[in-house]
Parts: structure tokens; sequence; C-alpha cells
């Protein structure tokens, strides 16, 4: 417990007002590739990252060793339903891997062989001393998961389930809300496109801010500007 709550403190530290990266890419991007994951993990630290978030344990792997930043890792599994890291073995291979921090879906839809979400953060934390970022897309979905020990909320599924707001842009209340109500550290996440969508979020109480595709996704960068001159 001691130890885990001085890597706590060590990533507060390294965490706090700064920029997180996630370097994932969909099956069938061009960018699905470890090598290029890791390289794309490298830039991003080179650029002023303070932190790499990551999807499966091959590109776990392949980031933790190319980077010493604090490395946020999940596990995709399926694309409906809860699919981040959905059950404890999903965890633990994340842990694995080296992630310092697994990030899972902190929503309180029913999950996988009827696991519970405090379940799954009480078996991270007792394995190896490791961390926990619960993605949510609600206030009460928030409240919940700070109740079930995670040590970081995120707002990465604000839009993602149907009761919660089908928004453009970032979700700046959602994080303003958590953020009043909180004593986790609430991290905005979730179509921040633009460096002011990345203040706002800051301003709006975000511990840090994750961005994804406007850095890591030339694909969909290169579909809004084709989009923009179609317009």
């Amino acid at each position: 417990m001691a130890e885990r709550q001085q890597f706590l403190a060590r990533m507060l530290t390294e965490l706090r007002g700064g920029l997180i990266v996630s370097c994932q890419a969909p099956p069938g991007d061009p960018l699905c590739d470890t090598d290029i994951l890791a390289r794309m993990a490298i830039a991003a630290w080179r650029g002023g990252a303070v932190g790499i978030r990551a999807n499966g344990p091959d590109s776990i792997r392949a980031i933790r060793q190319a980077v010493p930043l604090p490395l946020i890792g999940l596990y995709k599994d399926g694309e409906t339903g809860v699919y981040i890291t959905p059950t404890i073995e999903h965890a633990h291979a994340v842990i694995a891997a080296g992630a310092d921090i697994v990030a899972l879906d902190g929503t309180q839809r029913p999950r996988p062989n009827g696991e519970q979400l405090a379940t799954i953060i009480a078996a991270v934390h007792a394995e190896a001393d490791k961390l926990v970022m619960a993605d949510v897309s609600t206030l009460d979905e928030g409240l919940a998961a700070q109740a079930a020990g995670a040590d970081f909320v995120s707002t990465t599924l604000s839009g993602y389930t149907p009761y919660s707001p089908q928004i453009e842009g970032p979700d700046l209340e959602l994080v303003q809300a958590l953020a009043a109500r909180l004593r986790t550290p609430v991290i905005a996440e979730g179509r921040i496109r633009a460096p002011s969508d990345a203040r706002a979020a800051r301003r709006a109480g975000g511990f840090a801010v994750v961005v994804g595709a406007a850095i890591t996704r030339p694909e969909w960068i290169t579909a809004q500007f084709v989009d923009g001159l179609r317009r």
C-alpha cells in the first residue's frame, strides 16, 4: 500500500498539467504496427508529451522499451459495450506488458463474466502496486469509479455511451463537473482536436489532457483538411 502511494505521488508529479499522447491505430489502419506505434511514442516524447496511452500487450511492450514516460495501457476486446480492458484477465495482460497505469471501462454497464469494477481495481492494486484509470462517460460513473478505488478518472467514454452527450467537441462540462466533485485527478480525453481544446480542458479542471487522433492519425487528419476544402 505504501509503495503504491509513493508510485501514485510520482505519477501525479510527472503527469500534472501535461499532454498525454494516445498512440493507437485501429485494425486496418496503415499505422497499425507495433514498431510504428513505438516510433510514434518516441516522437511524442521528443515533442514534450509527459505520458503515453497505448492499446494491446504488443504495443505496450514495444512502447515501454522505446520511451521512459509514464505508460497508460489498455486492452480493447471488441467494439461495443464494455470493451476497454473488460476483465481481470485483460488487466493482468496489460500489467505484464509493462504499463504503469491500467485504463479500463469505468462505466456502470454490465461487464463480461459478471465481474465488478471494484474487484478489477483491487486486483490491479494488488498486482505489483499498479494504478488504475477509469474511463467514464458521466458524472455518476466518475463518482462510482472513485468509490471503487480508481486512482484517476478520465472522460474518455463521453459520447460513446448512448446516455452521454453526443457532441462534436470535448465534453468540457463533464470535465468541470468531475473536477468539482472528485478528489481523484480528472484526465480530460475525447475529441480534443486543437491546442485551444486542450487549454479549455485544463481550465475546466483537467489534471492532464489526452490527445489521440489529432496527433497520431494522419489518415483522419488528412480527411479533416479534405472535408474543409470541400466545404
